[in-house]
């Protein structure tokens, strides 16, 4: 049959061709094909056969095709036949497949969308003809039959698409069906349906056939529907992540599929090159994916998550793109970080949003993910790592540095940003070997070459990558090797970040160390002075840090050596006895710098009881070089006063008088040494070392004889009486000024010398309280001669020499020693109220120098242990001394002038409360405990939380606030009050804000301010602000503002002279003194931040809108008068426009309080602006105006604008007023000029206020229109703003000036006449710019 067939077909007989087929049964001619098609041989000349026997032309020959289509496809999906056939059969298929009709189609299509959600298909291969078959159909423009419609050839396509795309997919071929429809011309709506098909398919398939099934998505992206096709992967691979961190975390309740870690990752991976790989084929898909983040960023949609940054991440290698998602990422960190900062700050926000995953947590997830072969993200996360600490790190300020704190929750935006950078740049080093080099590079360049900018960070960086990886880092040694040439260029402090840095490698790399060595060498004898200070830093640390056999441990040093240095050390190849030749050469390079300038002594002095405490084997050099050095001042015959040569410690040249010698910090260094080897090292040595205890027996008898010869000085030996010179405009007087601080420096050395060495020595104490005499001496002369202490040596007195253990030490025995073999020696320094003082005041003074400078002056002044202990003691004593003797008991029997001792330890408490806070936030519940009667019992304290330490301090302090307010002295005790005020801020903040103690605070706060009425606006900000902060933290304070602002109004009156405004007396602090400025800029302030989040709200409500609306389901459940966020948002513009309706009616004084409410008031109806384009975005979703809404708008065009406008009129004309001057017509004329610029400069914001009025009603008109509810019917016009020149009210001023000037001739002298004309038209010429 077959032979024959094929022979009609060879002899192109058609007509007996199609005549034998017609003879042919169905049956027949379906095993003849299965038949032949099973052999292989001749399949496709028989195809070619029958379809010239079977004409589309004829019904019976179009039947036929059919029939052989369908068996065919059958065929081709049973797997019984060999590929190569296969594929010739479909290739027939699809040669013959336009020549159907439409109704074949039809009917073919229909056959395979039936075996489709069947589920029939056994290997898929025959779909590849459907793609064919439907764009045949989309070609007949006639109407084809369609179950029981008719419908054209495009319509059926659609109809077969979306039948198809209904039913189920069997999981294995969801890819083939994919790829499929690539080859099917779609359109935008088809290809959407397709789309949403696929995508609800990734759940069902296994991970590892999602990569695929992707990219053949992505490829149909480009038929449309692309940002569909973005936000379905990235919303699944969320849900995943999501999923595997809940399994993760432990709960073992959670009956889910487990996927192991590494496939998911690596599936990500895939998926994201994928990605990556299909936007470089297609920008629009690019522009997509960065839309559809961008949305996400403003609203809560789940669009932000660690894959979404990691794609973005990985898009960066596309460099069309690369700054545009760099840009978006930083946006994003920062508004994260801002958002944060504002939700911590209120309570009203944190009730109202949910807690929303953090982006620094998501971006150090991709981090920790990039580590499964996301070498595509490694390169995007170190730039963007780099970008945030270069963009967010700390910036350049005027006089001294930038104090970061350690505290997570006060630091800024920016400063979190920065850390992010680095903590990004700190685990990818970690993670990624090929990396490390590039990063080690980038920041040892950004070290080196930003030496004018701050580089903290950067340092603080490296000092991470190298504890991490000393010996990994030995590979790259060559780059920190290259950085050490620049040293002698590098400002001081980058120079000791750096080395301290790097110290752990000079540990593991002897070349590394020589070379350092070399450098430091050659700086040491540079020209530039800022080169030899750092070869001093440089070569102290290396003697820090390399021991010498025998030293004391680091058990047993004050300073413990960190973790990473002793785990160098185990890899070390150099033992502490080889350190020793090696420290002594550096010592002998260090002496040769005790020749040279005043700075460079003065480092190494500061420096060398840091090494001493580290490497106590070098005690002899160091002490042999510091005593050779002072017995070069030192006068050893004991008659000779005074005992130091002051003169030789002072170098001139020619005009130039500077110090050669810091006698001072010699002296304090020598101290210092001695004291540590005395207590620390003495007592561990034997009798064989009496040679050596004798050379520091020598020491001591040195500090003994200069003190008895200073104690026995006059001012007059050292030409340092009150008749001597101490301007800073003579050569004498430069010199008397570095003498004066020479001697005073030296004082307080030997004061804590004596002390110290004391034993409680009656003597003793009596020559300290000498010593003191003489300081006290100089001090009061220096302050009175160089005016009030403002010129530099007077300042630089500041910095007191005595170290903060000794002032510990100092006023635990001044205030709590109450031994009673003590008794007698203690009274001679307690009976000396200016001692007393002086004692309390550099406690102060150090406590504000470690708030301002991180650290203290003097020895462990960098030990931030160390420190916090002796602020612990100081505190305690401090706190002891105020509440045990309060100021107004001291002043009643004081005589002395100045701060009396009580008030002084308060000021010094609330300084260390402030330092405490600011640098030491992890260790408050330390603090709070050690300030604690220590007799209480140990286990007690433990259960004590820090709320309830702190309330307990906090009812000492409120007593002593109650007992001051009660006194009548109010001038007297002003300065106390602040005080107390200040340290209750600083406590209160301790307090959580659910406990009954925050509570108590609240209400006794708000009792203050009732029941308080006094006229000190210090006082008054203090309380104001804490009660602010205290009901930010636990409510919203727009009902506290209105209160506020009725009183401010009721004190200050109404701007019209003949309304009385009744006084509601909500607070007695408010009072004629106080309300403005003080109250009033208090109020509006805080109003502004109560604005700000009410506008951060409403870009969330917008955010959410626009996400509603893309879903008619969601927007018809939505019913927005319900809406909490939206009910909050317009109850607080209504309490805060009754505010401002109080506030307008206010007479204010001229000056900063109608400046501040201009702007305050722009800001109210600029957040009203934009609730009613939110409004106007709702009703797009057919929603209606709630009737809050309307009656916000009601009472906004009541209450607050024809008020505004009155208070625009009422300020412009009291502004008009110029003052009369009669000092003259030249005094007249520059005071009205003077008055006109502070005119311009103050009304500024009233254009900016009427023209947010203006907007507000032009959006409030568009509202009403689509809305269909008149909202402008409480509006009135707004008042004509368009300054015309009335010429009747000009001719009448100009008149009246005219008949003035004439009375002001005749009154002025003769010898005036020729020149009265000019300065006439000039102020005619400004009042008329006046007018309006």
């Amino acid at each position: 049959m077959d032979q024959e067939i094929l022979s009609l077909a060879a002899e192109k007989a058609t007509d007996q061709l199609r005549e034998f087929l017609q003879t042919l049964a169905e049956d027949d001619l379906v095993n003849l094909l299965r038949k032949e098609a099973v052999k292989g041989r001749a399949i496709g000349a028989l195809l070619r056969a029958l379809f010239i026997g079977s004409p589309c032309s004829e019904e019976a020959g179009a039947h036929r095709r059919l029939k052989i289509y369908v068996c065919c496809i059958q065929l081709v999906e049973s797997g019984d036949l060999q590929k190569e056939v296969a594929c010739e059969i479909i290739g027939l298929l699809m040669l013959e497949a336009h020549a159907f009709p439409g109704s074949s189609l039809v009917a073919l299509a229909n056959e395979f969308v039936g075996v489709i959600r069947k589920g029939s298909l056994v290997n898929g291969k025959s779909l590849e003809l459907l793609p064919i078959i439907l764009a045949a159909l989309a070609t007949k423009k006639e109407n084809l039959a369609y179950g029981k419609d008719e419908l054209s050839g495009e319509e059926c396509k659609t109809q077969l698409i979306n039948t198809l795309c209904s039913g189920r997919w069997d999981q294995q071929y969801a890819i083939q069906l994919t790829a499929m429809f690539r080859d099917v011309p779609l359109t935008a709506e088809e290809a959407e349906v397709v789309t949403q098909k696929v995508l609800k398919m990734f759940p069902k398939l296994n991970l590892q056939e999602i990569p695929p099934l992707v990219y053949q998505l992505l490829i149909l992206s480009s038929k449309g529907s692309r940002k569909r096709v973005l936000e379905g992967i990235i919303a699944f691979f969320s849900e995943l992540d999501k999923q595997h961190k809940e399994e993760q975390s432990g709960d073992e309740l959670l009956d889910l599929v487990t996927v192991p870690s590494g496939e998911l990752r690596h599936v990500e991976g895939t998926v994201i090159l994928h990605v990556v790989f299909a936007i470089q084929l297609d920008c629009e898909l690019g522009r997509e994916l960065l839309k559809h983040l961008k949305a996400g960023q403003q609203g809560d949609c789940a669009a932000m998550c660690p894959f979404s940054i990691a794609l973005l991440l990985s898009a960066t290698r596309i460099q069309r793109f690369r700054e545009q998602v760099f840009d978006l990422l930083k946006a994003l960190v920062f508004k994260s970080f801002k958002d944060l900062q504002l939700l911590q700050g209120s309570k009203f926000l944190q009730n109202l949003v949910p807690h929303r995953p953090c982006v620094s947590a998501m971006i150090l997830d991709v981090v920790k993910n990039s580590v499964h072969s996301w070498d595509h993200v490694t390169q995007g996360l170190v730039e963007l790592g780099f970008i945030l600490m270069d963009s967010c790190g700390p910036k350049k300020i005027a006089s001294g540095r930038a104090v970061v704190t350690s505290s997570g929750l006060s630091r800024t935006p920016n400063q979190h940003a920065c850390q992010l950078g680095a903590n990004i740049l700190l685990e990818t080093f970690k993670i990624h070997e090929v990396i490390r080099q590039e990063i080690l590079e980038q920041v040892l360049n950004r070290v080196v070459t930003r030496a004018s900018s701050p580089i903290s960070h950067f340092l603080e960086l490296l000092s991470g990558i190298i504890m991490h990886s000393p010996l990994v880092l030995q590979s790259c040694s060559s780059k920190v090797t290259e950085s050490f040439d620049y040293l002698s260029l590098l400002p001081l402090q980058t120079v000791q970040g750096l080395l301290k840095a790097v110290q752990p490698l000079l540990k593991v790399s002897m070349a590394m160390r020589d070379s350092l060595i070399l450098v430091l060498r050659k700086a040491m004898f540079a020209r530039q002075l800022n080169a030899r200070k750092s070869a001093v830093a440089g070569f102290l640390l290396l003697l820090q840090n390399f021991r010498v056999l025998g030293s004391l441990s680091s058990s047993q040093c004050s300073q413990p050596v960190s973790l990473s240095q002793v785990h160098v050390d185990v890899h070390s190849r150099y033992s502490s006895a080889a350190n020793e030749a090696f420290c002594l050469e550096i010592m002998d390079s260090l002496r040769r710098c005790l020749s040279q300038q005043a700075d460079v002594r003065l480092m190494l002095y500061e420096g060398f009881y840091d090494v001493l405490r580290r490497n106590s084997q070098l005690a002899s050099s160091i002490m042999q070089t510091l005593l050779s050095q002072l017995k070069q001042f030192y006068e050893p015959q004991a008659d000779v006063l005074p005992p130091l040569k002051l003169e030789a410690c002072i170098l001139t040249q020619g005009d130039q008088i500077c110090l050669q010698e810091p006698l001072d910090h010699l002296l304090c260094c020598i101290q210092h040494c001695l004291a540590w080897y005395k207590s620390r090292v003495m007592p561990l040595q034997g009798e064989e070392e009496e040679e050596e205890e004798g050379f520091y027996r020598e020491l001591d008898d040195v500090l003994e004889s200069i003190t008895n010869r200073m104690i026995k000085s006059e001012l007059e030996d050292f030409e340092l009486d009150k008749s001597a010179d101490f301007s800073q405009s003579t050569g004498v007087g430069i010199k008397n000024n570095i003498c004066a601080s020479l001697v005073m420096g030296i004082c307080e050395v030997l004061i804590e010398y004596n002390f110290s060495v004391s034993n409680f020595s009656k003597n003793k104490f009596e020559d300290v309280l000498s010593l003191f005499t003489c300081y006290k001496k100089l001090s009061d002369i220096l302050n009175e001669k160089a005016g009030k202490g403002k010129t530099k040596t007077a300042s630089k007195t500041n910095d007191s020499f005595l170290s903060l253990r000794f002032v510990s030490d100092l006023l635990t025995a001044l205030f709590r020693d109450s031994a009673q073999s003590h008794e007698e020696s203690l009274s001679v320094l307690r009976s000396n109220g200016e001692f007393m003082r002086y004692a309390v005041s550099v406690a102060v003074r150090k406590a504000q120098q470690l708030k301002e400078m991180g650290h203290v002056s003097g020895p462990d002044g960098q030990n931030a242990d160390r420190i916090f202990q002796n602020l612990c003691d100081i505190t305690r004593v401090l706190l002891w001394r105020y509440t045990s003797m309060p100021t107004c008991v001291e002043e009643s029997g004081r005589k002395e002038r100045g701060k009396s001792v009580s008030l002084l330890c308060l000021e010094g408490v609330q300084r260390i409360l402030g330092a405490v806070q600011q640098l030491f936030q992890p260790r408050l519940p330390l603090f709070l405990r050690a300030l604690d009667v220590p007799d209480n019992d140990e286990g007690e304290e433990a259960d004590v939380g820090v709320t309830q330490r702190a309330a307990f301090q906090i009812r000492q302090f409120q007593r002593s606030l109650l007992n001051l307010l009660s006194s009548q002295e109010e001038e007297s005790n002003s300065k106390e009050a602040v005080l107390l005020v200040s340290i209750l801020s600083d406590l209160s903040r301790l307090l959580e804000p659910a406990s009954p103690q925050f509570v108590q605070m609240l209400s006794w706060t708000t009792k203050i301010c009732k029941e308080n009425s006094r006229e000190d606006a210090l006082f008054c900000r203090g309380l104001t602000t804490l009660l602010f902060s205290l009901q930010t933290a636990c409510k919203s304070p727009v009902a506290l503002l209105r209160d506020l602002s009725q009183d401010v109004h009721g004190h200050l009156g109404d701007i019209d002279e003949d309304v009385e405004v009744e006084k509601t007396n909500h607070f007695a602090m408010v009072n004629l003194r106080t309300a403005a400025p003080t109250v009033c800029l208090l109020v509006l302030s805080q109003a502004e931040k109560v604005l700000e989040e009410v506008d951060w709200l409403i870009t969330k409500l917008k955010a959410q809108g626009s996400q509603e609306t893309t879903s008619e389901e969601a927007a018809s459940q939505v019913t927005l008068p319900n809406h909490p966020m939206e009910k909050a948002v317009v109850m607080q513009l209504g309490t805060l426009l009754t505010f401002f309706h109080e506030l307008v009616q206010t007479a204010l004084p001229s000056g900063s309080c109608v400046d501040a409410l201009l702007k305050a008031l722009c800001k109210m109806y600029t957040v009203l602006t934009a609730l009613v384009k939110h409004y106007l975005q709702a009703c797009r979703s057919s929603r209606g105006i709630p009737k809050i809404m309307e009656k916000l708008v009601k009472l906004s065009g009541s209450h607050l604008t024809p008020l505004c406008y009155s208070f625009i009129s009422y300020v412009q004309t009291k502004k008009s007023r110029s003052p009369k001057c009669t000092g003259g017509k030249n005094k007249a004329t520059s005071a009205v000029a003077v008055a006109m610029a502070k005119v311009l400069r103050e009304t500024k914001p009233i254009p900016n206020l009427i023209f947010a009025i203006e907007q507000y009603e032009k959006f409030l008109i568009f509202l009403s229109k689509r809305s269909k509810v008149n909202l402008m019917q409480h509006m009135k016009l707004s008042t004509s703003r368009d300054f015309k020149i009335k010429g009747n009210i000009l001719d009448m001023l100009l008149r009246e000036e005219e008949e003035e000037e004439d009375d002001n001739d005749e009154v002025a002298a003769p010898e005036q006449g020729g020149q009265s004309e000019e300065p006439p038209k000039k102020k005619r010429k400004r009042d008329v710019k006046c007018l309006s």
